[in-house]
């Protein structure tokens, strides 16, 4: 369709005012600005509309219209993402899912929550509290964040390493396509029949489909839970004790790593009780019975000592726990009290990589003159290195920017991925090039027409263009060969 056959934004407006409530139509500069952007505000672009429906039955004729007239779409929950995968397209629409927030359902027997895609994360285990259960994935964010967010990133947090990420806590969900009819995927039984189409879905970054319903899995809340915090001098030291806790077959229900940085911001900010002259803190928390709990805390903490372990301390109660675990999950916030501004940034690699990448990022650090603060899931090798810089000074977050793609491109060299969480969206299509070649980016392409055939979907996010992937390649080659090398 040209162009000039495409509706107005007044008329788009008018046709979506017919069955939407129009003071939930927006399309005024001032209140469209809210939504330029998600928790990535560098990357900024102003959209058409903004929707706001309130039924299945609006989103579906929502699709239809917007695929009728090739309008992009961008699905939004929270706007909590760090990857730019929530940022408008200049001549579409955001369909924001904000007013499907409700629990539909728990199910204690059978251990499942049914919500709308804008519940909040935390709310989940809020509202399962009564029944003694609580939905495991915990992303820092969580006390904001949705699930239809959570699932279009695969979002993990703090107790992933047990209990695993998103997608293998999501059930089955509701979708609309692009085209307006609704498919559920997956089944709340052990299995469904087909190709794993859940798995496909979640982490898909808004371009297969909009999800109107989840069905989630809870867990029984455990008897006992403690947190050992333990200070090292050197954070490989602390590697070496993440290594050592897991090659002993101990799976903690979270393992966490801060660097001198973060330990700083986040003590200053919270008063946790952080070792603030410590290069490195690790947070273990074990739990299950009364007695595992007793029996495991007591082998990780020998394994701190032998480790190199200055100090350790664990939790004496709930309160304590809470509170040590309050330091990490705002530690994001806290570094905003060293640096006027952060770049997060997100990638994972093997274990026992852990050491050498960081040595590599300090190297790259004096490099680029911007300090970098590291807090990040230990247990399962995923990074979210802050890179501190100040936006008002010419150039600094263009080496900001440059800085973060070095370190996406060192995780794939030593055997790991450009992402963990954040998803890739629009900051890390570059790398993409890095991580896949051609023939697996073209796969990409091809599943995302199967369901997208006119690429509406949050178009431009996560799959970069073909002929523009061998550039990157060369020229991001030649630089991490002569910038690092792999360890062995």
């Amino acid at each position: 369709m040209s162009e000039m056959n495409k509706p107005s934004q007044r008329e788009l407006a008018s046709m979506f005012s017919e069955f939407i409530d129009p003071n939930f139509v927006i399309d005024d500069a001032e209140t469209l600005r809210p939504y330029e952007c998600d928790g990535l505000s560098v990357y900024c672009e102003m959209p058409l509309l903004v929707l706001l429906p309130e039924t299945i039955a609006q989103v579906q004729r929502v699709m239809s219209i917007c695929h009728q007239y090739h309008i992009p779409i961008v699905a939004r929950g929270a706007g909590t993402g760090l990857s730019a995968g929530a940022m408008p397209n200049i001549d579409g629409v955001v369909l924001s899912l904000a007013k499907f927030n409700k629990i539909l359902e728990i199910d204690a027997l059978a251990r499942t929550a049914r919500l709308q895609p804008g519940v909040r994360n935390l709310a989940i285990s809020e509202a399962a509290n009564g029944y003694g259960l609580y939905y495991a994935p915990d992303p820092s964010s969580q006390i904001a964040c949705t699930i239809g967010g959570n699932i279009a990133e695969n979002s993990g947090g703090v107790h992933c390493l047990k209990y695993g990420l998103t997608v293998h806590n999501v059930l089955k969900v509701e979708m609309v396509t692009v085209e307006g009819e609704i498919v559920t995927i997956g089944s709340e039984g052990l299995d469904s029949c087909g190709f794993d189409l859940l798995a496909l879905l979640t982490g898909s970054e808004g371009l297969l489909g909009v999800i109107t319903e989840v069905t989630v899995k809870l867990l029984p809340v455990q008897e006992k839970a403690q947190v050992i915090m333990a200070a090292f001098d050197t954070v490989q030291q602390a590697g070496d004790a993440v290594a050592a806790v897991i090659s002993q077959g101990i799976i903690p229900a979270g393992l966490e790593m801060m660097d001198s940085h973060a330990i700083r911001a986040a003590e200053d900010f919270v008063h946790a009780g952080y070792p603030v002259d410590a290069k490195a803190l690790l947070l273990c928390e074990v739990d299950g019975t009364l007695q595992e709990v007793h029996e495991t805390i007591d082998k990780v903490n020998r394994i701190f000592d032998q480790e190199g372990a200055t100090t350790t301390r664990v939790s004496a109660d709930e309160k304590e726990r809470a509170l040590l675990w309050k330091g990490r999950k705002n530690a994001f916030p806290a570094v905003g009290r060293i640096s006027p501004d952060y770049y997060c940034m997100d990638g994972t690699i093997p274990r026992g990589q852990l050491a050498f990448v960081l040595s590599e990022m300090e190297k790259m650090s004096v490099h680029f003159g911007l300090r970098v603060a590291n807090v990040f899931h230990a247990g399962d090798g995923n990074l979210h290195p802050l890179i501190l810089f100040d936006a008002n000074a010419d150039g600094e977050f263009e080496k900001a920017e440059e800085f973060g793609g070095k370190i996406l491109e060192l995780c794939v060299a030593v055997g790991g991925c450009i992402t963990g969480e954040h998803g890739v969206g629009i900051e890390k299509i570059r790398q993409m090039a890095i991580q896949f070649n051609d023939l697996e980016i073209a796969q990409f392409h091809g599943i995302k027409a199967a369901f997208d055939p006119l690429g509406t979907l949050n178009p431009g996010k996560g799959i970069p263009v073909l002929k523009r992937c061998q550039e990157y390649r060369s020229i991001a080659s030649a630089s991490v060969s002569t910038a690092v090398g792999v360890a062995s």
